[in-house]
């Protein structure tokens, strides 16, 4: 979660300064249908990402209260966004949580080229073979199962999946047009 988080951090901090609560909201409306994000995973991250250097705190006044601490990332932070958009690890492409957080700032990597790259990868990864259950070396599809939740699963995974590839599919032709 942790990875998925400093990928949130930067890649909201990328687009404004943001107050430590607004941040928290808007990581929340990301991903916290997951997990709830406790102000004691949250805060500790953003201390340590300051200390690396990729944001700093800047004391603003408030609207109507007390002066607040703003949050912005610095050239360093912006540099560490735009390097792991490039280069996201294995897990980035593969779990669907961290997945989503990439493809969420994928837009602030402006080059097409290493845009298309990055889908190609989660293309790649789709179309693989796949099963949640496995009989040896042969995947369990939702036909060999008599549990409907089972069956369930598969079906919900599959449509997902397509809708998937095809969004991949025709943003990888737009990309190259």
């Amino acid at each position: 979660m942790s990875i998925m988080l400093e990928l949130a951090v930067l890649g909201f901090l990328y687009d404004e300064q943001l107050h430590g609560y607004e941040l928290r909201k808007r990581i929340a409306a990301l991903a916290g249908h997951v997990r709830p994000i406790a102000d004691g995973t949250l805060y500790p991250l953003l201390k340590r990402m300051e200390r690396a250097g990729l944001l700093v705190r800047e004391l603003q006044p408030g609207q109507a209260a007390a002066p607040r601490h703003m949050l912005a990332l610095t050239a360093d932070g912006r540099a560490a966004l735009l390097d792991r958009l490039r280069a996201p690890d294995e897990l980035d492409i593969t779990d669907e949580n961290r997945w989503f957080a990439l493809l969420a700032f994928l837009r602030h990597l402006q080059d097409p080229t290493a845009q298309a790259a990055v889908l190609r990868r989660r293309l790649d990864f789709l179309t693989q073979p796949a099963s949640f259950f496995w009989e040896g070396d042969r995947p369990l599809r939702a036909a060999d199962f008599d549990d409907p939740f089972r069956q369930g699963l598969f079906r919900i995974a599959t449509a997902t999946t397509r809708t998937e590839l095809t969004w991949l599919r025709e943003t990888l032709t737009s990309l190259k047009g």
